[in-house]
């Protein structure tokens, strides 16, 4: 059977996790930790990805992720294949570190957020690694230390978490911490780490009344919500296929957003394609990336070579591109 496609979308909410081949280590000491730890913060904040939660394990990782001005795919490839090659050339090794595809989870925000962050950094005590919570508020390789303010990183999407539980800093880490420990005796919670009808109500238990009632619960394994947010975002995945299929047969390529977008700006093709810093043709430049990465769903490496531009300046024109876009209401379709 065929594997179904990855879901994703601006401002999407992912829990993702990620294993070794056979169940090998991934990490066999602090170097490799402490490596993988600096490609995430690079790729995050070069992508403009919200990191929310994350835990590194022997063998595996969690992360929590917010879709930024990159796919969520395209960020993971970097960070894979980045620390793939290191580790291997590192411990003299050869060969597939991580196993098949990294699994990722659509997920609701309501009422999984909090509880994706919590079930996230949890991780190292569930598997003592540390041997309670006053050691994991010093665990530096989980998100869990940052909240807790005992590791200092930019990187890491602190607000989004700590705001939830209150204006003040010190106040909102006391009912973070509190919010962490009522978890512990909550265990290894299977229904957060795949989507599905019964994983997203909770369990059998919980979906055996709906189903005597002979009520229609959908569900979908790369989704983590209810019945209502599992509809909305198949359908808009599948309006948003259906609108790439349909500027591709209309002859949309990346040659035909380039003149759409010196149309709309009003200077040559070949300017666009030129790297400059003039405020016209940045914009120009901006928002052809945004048309051609997020309407067509070209690669933001062929982007990249096109325009001249590294990875991290394409991900930055995407979002320059899309509050342009937004904010003018241009269309690439005349």
């Amino acid at each position: 059977m065929p594997r179904k496609a990855r879901i994703d979308a601006a401002g999407a909410l992912h829990h993702i996790i990620c294993r070794g081949i056979e169940e090998r280590r991934i990490f066999r000491d602090d170097a490799d930790r402490d490596n993988f730890v600096k490609r995430l913060s690079t790729v995050v904040s070069e992508t403009a990805t919200s990191c929310l939660a994350w835990a590194l394990m022997p063998n595996h990782f969690h992360l929590l992720l917010r879709t930024g001005n990159a796919p969520i795919t395209t960020v993971m490839r970097r960070l894979l294949t980045g620390y793939a090659v290191s580790f291997n050339i590192r411990h003299e090794r050869s060969g597939p570190l991580f196993r098949n595809r990294f699994k990722s989870i659509l997920c609701q925000k309501e009422p999984y957020f909090l509880e994706l962050v919590r079930y996230i950094h949890l991780n190292p005590l569930r598997a003592m690694l540390v041997p309670g919570l006053d050691e994991l508020d010093l665990y530096p390789y989980s998100g869990h230390s940052r909240l807790m303010g005992r590791s200092e990183d930019s990187w890491q999407d602190i607000a989004s978490v700590l705001g939830i539980f209150g204006k003040l800093k010190s106040a909102a880490q006391r009912k973070y911490r509190q919010f962490v420990e009522n978890g512990i005796p909550l265990g290894k919670q299977p229904e957060l780490t795949g989507g599905g009808v019964i994983r997203s109500a909770g369990g059998w238990e919980a979906l055996k009344p709906l189903f005597q009632k002979r009520v229609h619960v959908k569900g979908d394994e790369r989704i983590l919500g209810d019945s209502n947010f599992v509809d909305s975002v198949l359908n808009e995945a599948k309006e948003k296929m259906e609108r790439r299929y349909r500027l591709k047969a209309l002859g949309y390529d990346f040659k035909r957003v380039v003149e759409r977008a010196a149309e709309v700006f009003d200077m040559p093709a070949d300017e666009i394609l030129s790297p400059g810093k003039q405020p016209a043709r940045v914009r120009a430049r901006s928002v052809a990336a945004y048309w051609a990465v997020r309407e067509l769903g070209l690669e933001g490496t062929e982007i990249g070579r096109r325009l001249g531009l590294s990875q991290s300046a394409v991900s930055r024109a995407v979002g320059r591109g899309e509050r342009f876009v937004l904010e003018q209401k241009l269309s690439l379709q005349k």
